[in-house]
């Protein structure tokens, strides 16, 4: 069915993505997996691009698009290579990037958002801990106030970009005795005394991300650090977690219809018996099923986008995307793999890695049970 959301405009923005895709990042994905991580060069190239700061405005160098349809566009391209790129570029792009377009003083603009846009300033955004995962009021990380200034302490853990970001968003329990009331957000640079970098994690999938461990050893940041009021940080954090949420079932969806469209193609080339196996009748209705699946999704999550566009995403629909595009991505990649027999099983295939990066996506964001936590408040239960 053909979609209908994007203009000329939007599908021209796609165009220019690809290019740079195909130019800069293509040739050297193996070289990514091998380092764990995106160079500085990546960055920088997409800084260039201007896919950055698509919401940032023009004076900091952004490209201020105001209309988040350009930001689903980068996401889905992203995605069609792998899920690592949309995950990187996402927390720095479309994740952290709120934060510091609407929370900030104009003093943080200025010292922040121009580097950003250009890939010199890379971010991550520390809010996930070794004991609370998705229960973010239960955060340990604490700031303590001495004299002028704030003492960080504390732990993250699976921050994607942490093992290379300059600048850190970090939630830490400013007032312990207001609870989730309590949490206030700070803009860590990454060279402060006291801050480290644990492991880089080693995950099942998404070999070409940094994603690690953060130590906070009685780090010194200020006021002019304070991102947003003082213990509105829960607040700010669930206000801005729907377009998370947004952005990891526009990945979902753009990263299992590439990869199916692939098996389709393979399936029309590999012979078994003396026919293509997409000849058989079961391997049909199979590819038929997964087909109808992520085109009747495609049309949720379009909706979805235009919502958010229109500034009335509310987040129960952003969790219903996630969990239900996270499901779908991970049903399709695995009737992938058995389409592909025991090549499907071979890291040298692209539908072996695409298999093994998705697995997180029902956890990441919110797990799928949180978002169904969520539904199910909203309907009374």
């Amino acid at each position: 069915m053909e979609r209908t959301i994007y203009d000329e405009d939007h599908e021209a923005f796609r165009g220019s993505i690809r290019e740079f895709l195909e130019r800069e990042v293509v040739p050297h994905l193996d070289e990514h997996a091998e380092s764990h991580g995106l160079p500085r060069d990546f960055w920088l190239a997409a800084g260039k691009q201007g896919f950055l700061g698509l919401e940032v405005p023009e004076q900091y160098g952004g490209m201020e698009a105001r209309d988040y349809r350009f930001n689903a566009v980068l996401t889905e391209e992203l995605a069609k290579v792998n899920m690592t790129l949309p995950s990187c570029v996402g927390i720095h792009a479309d994740i952290v990037a709120p934060y510091l377009v609407h929370l900030t003083s104009d003093e943080q603009k200025e010292r922040w958002l121009p580097r950003f846009c250009s890939g010199e300033l890379l971010t991550a955004i520390g809010m996930t801990e070794p004991s609370g995962g998705s229960d973010l009021a239960a955060l340990r990380t604490t700031a303590v106030r001495d004299g002028d200034e704030w003492v960080l302490n504390g732990s993250k853990t699976f921050i994607t970009n942490g093992g290379s970001a300059d600048l850190v968003v970090v939630a830490a329990r400013t007032s312990p005795e207001k609870k989730a009331k309590g949490i206030s957000l700070f803009g860590v640079d990454t060279s402060s005394a006291g801050f480290s970098v644990g492991r880089v994690l080693d995950k099942v999938g998404q070999d070409e991300s940094d994603t690690a461990e953060l130590a906070f050893d009685d780090v010194r940041v200020t006021d002019d650090d304070l991102i947003g009021e003082l213990d509105t940080g829960f607040i700010s954090m669930m206000q801005f977690l729907p377009q998370e949420r947004l952005g990891s079932a526009i990945t979902n969806l753009a990263h299992a219809a590439q990869i199916l469209d692939e098996t389709i193609a393979y399936a029309q080339e590999r012979t078994a018996f003396g026919q293509p196996i997409g000849s058989f009748q079961n391997t049909q209705f199979l590819l038929a099923d997964l087909v109808t699946r992520v085109e009747v999704t495609q049309a949720y999550v379009d909706q979805c986008v235009l919502a958010h566009t229109r500034g009335e995403l509310t987040a129960v629909d952003a969790a219903k995307a996630k969990w239900w595009t996270s499901q779908v991505q991970n049903d399709v990649l695995d009737h992938c793999v058995q389409v592909y027999g025991g090549y499907g099983y071979m890291n040298e295939y692209r539908v072996a890695r695409a298999w093994r990066d998705a697995r997180v996506t029902k956890i990441w964001a919110g797990s799928n049970e949180i978002m169904k936590m969520l539904i199910g408040r909203d309907l009374g239960l």
